[in-house]
């Protein structure tokens, strides 16, 4: 299992956000150096950001949800183009669950299990 997961839920609709392009970063510096990518699938969710194995180092991440790909998809206007999570990892190859609960005005996110 990918050491980083994450789960949309569009709480407007009710129903996982599905077709939603999300990027994992590192910060190096005082810049981003992209990881991996994917798109979430009919439940909401990527399987597999990361390979299997793959441990990241303690530091500074960034995901960032493309929302507006999702909110033009489902024909909808939404405030924010797209929503960053940055979040610190402690180097202790935990998993770490980063959900992002969404809607065209809102957005919520948590460290989840």
């Amino acid at each position: 299992m990918s050491q980083i997961t994450t789960h949309v839920l569009d709480i407007t609709r009710g129903l996982p956000a599905r077709g939603l392009p999300i990027t994992l970063f590192a910060q190096t510096g005082d810049a981003w150096q992209e990881l991996a990518s994917g798109i979430t699938n009919s439940d909401g969710r990527i399987a597999g950001l990361l390979a299997d194995g793959v441990v990241l180092d303690a530091g500074v991440y960034r995901m960032h949800f493309e929302t507006k790909c999702y909110f033009n998809a489902n024909n909808e206007k939404g405030f924010y183009p797209f929503v960053d999570i940055v979040f610190e990892l402690d180097g202790t190859n935990s998993h770490y669950h980063i959900p992002l609960l969404l809607t065209a005005f809102g957005y919520s996110t948590y460290r989840g299990s």
